[in-house]
C-alpha cells in the first residue's frame, strides 16, 4: 500500500510515522517553496509542484494507491487531476465544502446543524441590522490560528470596516474580499469532536476535547471536556451527519462553541487536527493511525480514552524541552525552524484525575517552554 500526502508539515510527518509500522510507504507533494524537513526520510520521495499540473504528476508520485492531504486549503483542480487514477480520501466534495466558510455554512444549514448567524459578504452596517453590533469578520479561505479575522465590537469598528471596503481594500486582512460576517457568540468554552469514518461507513468517536487559546492560537486541549453528556452526544450526532452526507472517509474534526445546553458548530477540518494530538498517548489508537487505517480500507482502531489526557502546544520554542519528560509526559518535535508564534512541537500529558491534568498543564506553562506570541 502506497499513500501520497499533499503537504509536508507536521501533520504529514505524524501520519507517516503512524503508517510506517503498518507496512505502508509514503510520498509527499509539496508547494514550490514549501519546507519539507518535517517529512525528510519518511517517504520514498518529495515531489514539488512546478508550473501547471502535468499529466504525469501521478506517475511522478510513484502511482500511489491513495491520496490524502494534511490541509484543507488545497487547489481542487489538483485533487481532480488524480480522480480516476487512485482513491482520494477524504473526497473532493469534502474539501470543497470545508475549505470555504460560506460553503461550510451552507452545508451546516442544509443539515440543520446549529451555527452562528451570519451574512455572506456585503457591508458591516447592513449585517449589523441582522446580527447586532458585535460581529466577527472571517475570510472564507486561509483563516486559521486567529488569522484573517477582524472583530467588530462598536459602531466605530463597523464604520472602519465599511470604509476599508469603500476605498477598494475590501477588508483589512489577507482574504481577497471574500468573507462572511458572523454574530459574535458569548460562548462558555470551545470544544472539538474528532471522529473517524471507515470505507464501510462505520464511525468511531473520540471523547470530546476542551480547547484553550492564546491570541487565537490553540494552546492546550484537555480530555474529556468539562461538558455534560448531552453536549458530547450532540457533538457526535453533528459530526456523524456531516460525515454521512459527504460520504467521508478518514478523520474529521468539528470545532464547536458551548452555550448553556446548546452546541454551535464553528468550523470543520477535513483532516487530522491539532486538538487531537493527545490521542498519541491518551487513546488506544491515535488519530493519525486511525486516519491511515480508514483511508487504506482497514478496520478502525479503538478510540477509548485512557484516564485523563491533554496536549500542550510548543509555540516558538527553540529546542525540545527534554527536561520535562516523565512517565506520564511525552514530547513530539516537528523539526521545524522556530519562530515566534509558530507551532514547533507539542507535549502530551496523562493523569489519573482532572485536577492532576490541570496541575501538570500549569507546570508546563510555568516552565516557560512557550515563547510569548508576538502580537
Amino acid at each position: 500500500m502506497h499513500i501520497a500526502i499533499i503537504g509536508c508539515g507536521q501533520l504529514a510527518r505524524m501520519l507517516a510515522i503512524a503508517g510506517i509500522p503498518l507496512g505502508i510507504r509514503f510520498s509527499f507533494l509539496a508547494e514550490p517553496e514549501e519546507d519539507s524537513r518535517c517529512v525528510d526520510g519518511l517517504g520514498n520521495l518529495v515531489r514539488r509542484i512546478e508550473g501547471p499540473y502535468q499529466d504525469s504528476l501521478f506517475e511522478q508520485l510513484d502511482s500511489p494507491d491513495v491520496i490524502t492531504t494534511e490541509r484543507e486549503q488545497i487547489d481542487l483542480a489538483l485533487l481532480k487531476k488524480f480522480e480516476g487514477k487512485c482513491e482520494i480520501r477524504p473526497n473532493v466534495a469534502a474539501f470543497s465544502a470545508c475549505q470555504h466558510r460560506h460553503r461550510e455554512k451552507q452545508l451546516l444549514d442544509t443539515l440543520d446543524i446549529p451555527n452562528a448567524a451570519y451574512v455572506y459578504g456585503g457591508g458591516a452596517a447592513a449585517a449589523a441590522d441582522a446580527l447586532g453590533s458585535s460581529m466577527v469578520v472571517k475570510s472564507c479561505a486561509d483563516g486559521y490560528d486567529g488569522k484573517n479575522q477582524w472583530i467588530l465590537r462598536s459602531p466605530e469598528d463597523i464604520k472602519a470596516f465599511d470604509a476599508a471596503r469603500a476605498d477598494g481594500r475590501d477588508a483589512p486582512f489577507n482574504g481577497g474580499g471574500d468573507y462572511i460576517i458572523e454574530k459574535m457568540i458569548p460562548f462558555e468554552r470551545e470544544v472539538s469532536q474528532l471522529s473517524v469514518r471507515a470505507v464501510d461507513g462505520a464511525i468511531f468517536h473520540y471523547p470530546l476535547a476542551e480547547n484553550r487559546h492564546i491570541n487565537g492560537i490553540l494552546s492546550e486541549s484537555l480530555v474529556p471536556a468539562d461538558a455534560d453528556d448531552s453536549i458530547a452526544a450532540l457533538a457526535q450526532s453533528y459530526i456523524s451527519r456531516i460525515m454521512q452526507s459527504l460520504d467521508y472517509v478518514g478523520v474529521m474534526a468539528v470545532e464547536c462553541f458551548v452555550v448553556g445546553d446548546e452546541l454551535l458548530v464553528n468550523e470543520l477540518a477535513p483532516r487530522v487536527h491539532n486538538s487531537g494530538h493527545w490521542t498519541q498517548a491518551g487513546s488506544t489508537t491515535s488519530q493519525f493511525e486511525n486516519h491511515i487505517r480508514a483511508i487504506a480500507g482497514m478496520s478502525l482502531g479503538s478510540t477509548d480514552c485512557q484516564k485523563f489526557s491533554g496536549m500542550f502546544n510548543l509555540i516558538g520554542t527553540e529546542r525540545p524541552p527534554h527536561h520535562l519528560l516523565s512517565e506520564l509526559i511525552s514530547i513530539h518535535w516537528y523539526d521545524k525552524v522556530p519562530r515566534p508564534g509558530r507551532k514547533v512541537g507539542h507535549v502530551n500529558v496523562r493523569s489519573d484525575s482532572r485536577e492532576g491534568l490541570e496541575e501538570t498543564l500549569r507546570r508546563l506553562q510555568a516552565a516557560n517552554i512557550r515563547v510569548l506570541i508576538d502580537k
